[in-house]
């Protein structure tokens, strides 16, 4: 898989796949900002300290992991770059930003390299215009110097994990702005949507609740959250609710969208359901997705609900699978 890159563009990190020799090596960085107030004595510190930084203006914009640092000195949020999935129209420096935490996680120099990276799928029951998005990416990724692709974000999970079953099956990639999903046959992707309702939803319920930053919950939630029905502070309680609520609309619009769904193939044996995702890592959640699944009818035969590998780099693996078919 040498030159190739996986690319996973998500609304909370940017996440890439490279192969160089027989392990695949995976580099991420949050997808969010700090800004700072401008001076040449912070901008050099920064530079210094080899923090990733770029200026607009009067501000020194902090981006990446660092600014999740940034944001918890000056007790304030991290801002995105994205959205539900989504170019954040509100950050009039989210290109430029996209661009360079991408080229830090990809390179910065393609040289004609392969790269394929994830894009959403159209919101379940919404007519989402996803070509600019979409382009908007491609072009931001060929002028770093890569022959860009995209993938939907639900078949990367399908690629990243079930090689087993010839690529079929259900990939659900549970991230910040959505989850992304995607029913794939023998590599082709029957049906694809995504819900609204993901890990920036629990986050900014949960910090109105509580009173709580909501970059402090995302880290309180990835690093020590389990779903397991007992609760060691109100915090743990809030998210449990929350993660219920979440979990609840996602099987809800599995099961509408299949049983809509007029391209499903006649399947001949029962197929896999794969979990990923930063939103699905809490030890519990697969336990928790597959009761609520198995509490009423599904309209797909399952032969497993299982978790991935890596919840957090599975989309990345599986664009990059899908780069390297292209060579």
């Amino acid at each position: 898989m040498n030159g190739a890159v996986g690319l996973d563009i998500g609304t909370s990190r940017i996440v890439a796949a490279h192969r160089p020799e027989n392990d695949i090596r995976y580099d991420i960085q949050l997808n969010a900002f700090v800004a700072l107030p401008y001076s040449k004595m912070t901008q050099n510190v920064l530079r210094q300290e080899n923090v990733p930084h770029s200026v607009a203006g009067d501000q020194i914009l902090v981006h990446g992991n660092e600014s999740e640092k940034f944001a918890g000195l000056l007790n304030t949020e991290t801002r995105r770059t994205m959205t539900r999935g989504f170019l954040n129209p509100a950050e009039p420096d989210s290109l430029n930003l996209i661009r360079a935490i991408a080229a830090s996680v990809a390179g910065d120099t393609g040289k004609g390299r392969k790269l394929c990276f994830t894009v959403p799928a159209a919101p379940l029951g919404a007519e989402e215009d996803l070509t600019y998005h979409e382009a908007t990416l491609r072009q931001l990724l060929g002028e770093l110097g890569f022959e860009a692709s995209s993938i939907n974000e639900g078949l990367a999970v399908v690629y990243g994990e079930l090689e087993s079953t010839n690529f079929t099956g259900i990939g659900i990639s549970c991230g910040g702005g959505l989850c992304n999903v995607c029913l794939a046959y023998l590599s082709a992707p029957m049906v694809s949507f995504s819900i609204p309702k993901a890990g920036d939803f629990i986050d900014s319920s949960a910090a109105s609740v509580t009173g709580e930053r909501a970059n402090h919950i995302r880290i309180q939630k990835e690093q020590s959250f389990f779903i397991n029905g007992h609760f060691e502070n109100k915090l743990q309680q809030v998210l449990s609710v929350y993660y219920d609520d979440m979990i609840q609309s996602l099987v809800n619009g599995l099961r509408n969208a299949f049983q809509k769904a007029r391209n499903l193939p006649k399947l001949s044996r029962p197929i896999p359901l794969v979990l990923s995702g930063g939103t699905a890592m809490p030890n519990g959640f697969r336990d928790c997705f597959e009761k609520i699944l198995r509490a009423g009818d599904f309209p797909i035969e399952l032969s497993e609900i299982r978790l991935a590998a890596d919840p957090l780099t599975t989309a990345a693996k599986g664009a990059l699978v899908a780069a390297v078919a292209e060579l």
